[in-house]
């Protein structure tokens, strides 16, 4: 099993990995199957299914399509060209992709919320198809957005997780007791693995240059979310607040009156300055995905302005434990919040933090995978029901309190030396089962809990 610290942290924009560069991502793969066929198109049509319906609107998924339709990207994503597109198709009603000519795409008849009909593969589900001069459709594909920015076809769904077919690996872990096991035979740290694993797939110039950019958008993003305030997008009235707490925390700087758990405030507020960002649909680093995007950025800048004798030369480090531990989360449980509830979201950003910091911080590959299974268990049974289907209630401050879980398990396992009784494989599996026994409504569908018990308005 490999995943790439690449794929784990993508460059992308907000407010959702799955319900936004998802399906931007899977219209730009429909795209290429349209340059790649015989046929002549002269439109598309698009349906969303399962959570893409339910809070499609709320997370710009129907935006999104629309934008992979004409030929957007996440990584490349260019605001101000996005809206000159999109005022163009409200004039003619066509799109014009590369290489495709004009297509004919009405918004109002030829992307459908379909509330109805559940797709089999994954809750986030959506069909696109390209039409002939008629009107038929001559080309269809289902792809699904599993969660990060991850998308499948449904043939590449259905032919199981263990997909990747590159060269091998020197470290081809596939659960966390294998890879404590091949660290114990090698004697190398979990990044030292991690970094093998990239550079055989890569080279080191590209992982240096690669995980550099990772954090300088990381951290670009808490600091304008540190500087920006006013109203967020989308009907709840939410007010930014990361900006108004950083200001009153410098202002309470030197004045030897802070009590200890403000620190706790520092951590929240760098988590939530992303997650504002996210929501305002800027550009963020899934971490593993939007949602929660906040929780590592957040930890990681814990550390570099708050840990004594931290060092930038760690951050490579930092992320590719994460990295690491995501992978193992995604592999064998989820990191979606429409298949398994924001313990996938969160509670695996979280895992991924306090593994990131504890090794950082001197912990051993013991320690480290400790410090993954206290963050994750003590996010179990988490589930997702944003208000009015927006990444903002109670998305927003859940990546605060996540970030500090994070530090808190990271501190722990530090204390100890790496004994402990719930495996951190137990504890995904655990993470897997009680998303499958929980209810669709708390699923990134906001047909339950806080979504239906605060007024959207």
């Amino acid at each position: 099993m490999f995943l790439s610290v690449f794929e784990m942290f993508k460059v992308g924009i907000g407010p959702s990995s799955s319900h936004t560069m998802g399906p931007m991502v899977a219209a730009a793969r429909f795209l290429d199957m349209m340059r790649a066929s015989p046929f002549e198109f002269a439109g598309v049509r698009a349906s969303l299914h399962g959570s893409l319906a339910f809070t499609g609107v709320g997370h710009a998924t129907d935006r999104a399509t629309i934008l992979g339709l004409a030929g957007f990207s996440p990584d490349t994503y260019d605001a101000d060209k996005a809206e000159v597109a999109l005022a163009a198709l409200a004039q003619t009603q066509t799109l014009t992709p590369p290489g495709l000519g004009r297509l004919k795409f009405d918004p109002k008849a030829d992307l459908i919320f379909d509330y109805d009909t559940k797709l089999d593969g994954h809750a986030n589900g959506m069909i696109l198809m390209a039409t002939d001069a008629q009107g038929d459709v001559t080309l269809r594909e289902v792809f699904y957005s599993i969660g990060g920015g991850f998308v499948m076809t449904e043939a590449e769904l259905a032919a199981g997780k263990a997909t990747d077919e590159g060269a091998p690996i020197p470290f081809p872990f596939k659960s966390a007791a294998e890879m404590l096991e091949m660290s114990v035979a090698s004697g190398k740290n979990i990044a030292q693995m991690k970094r093998a694993n990239e550079v055989s797939r890569g080279c080191d110039e590209s992982l240096k240059k690669g995980t550099a950019r990772l954090w300088q958008v990381m951290n670009d993003c808490i600091d304008r979310g540190l500087e920006t305030d006013g109203i967020l997008p989308g009907g709840l009235s939410v007010r930014r607040r990361a900006k108004g707490i950083h200001d009153a925390l410098q202002a309470e700087r030197g004045m030897n009156l802070n009590a200890p758990h403000t620190i706790n405030d520092w951590m929240s507020m760098y988590a939530m300055a992303v997650n504002e960002e996210n929501a305002a649909g800027g550009q963020v680093v899934t971490a593993p995905t939007n949602g929660a995007a906040g929780v590592l950025p957040a930890t990681l800048r814990y550390y570099l302005d708050h840990v004594p004798g931290a060092s930038e030369a760690h951050i490579e480090d930092f992320l590719l434990t994460a990295a690491a531990i995501g992978g193992l989360v995604k592999y064998n449980a989820s990191i979606s919040g429409a298949e398994a509830g924001c313990q996938a979201e969160v509670g695996s950003a979280a895992a991924m933090s306090a593994a990131g910091l504890c090794a950082v911080m001197g912990g051993t590959p013991q320690q480290v995978e400790n410090a993954a299974e206290i963050a994750l268990e003590h996010h179990l049974g988490m589930t997702c029901d944003p208000v009015k289907g927006l990444v903002q209630v109670p998305c927003i401050e859940r990546n605060g309190l996540g970030a500090i879980k994070a530090v808190s398990a990271a501190s722990l396992a530090l204390r100890g030396d790496g004994t402990h009784l719930v495996p951190l494989d137990a504890c995904i599996e655990t993470m897997r089962q009680t998303g499958v026994d929980m209810s669709e409504k708390y699923k990134e569908t906001s047909l339950g809990g806080l979504a239906v018990n605060v007024p959207n308005c």
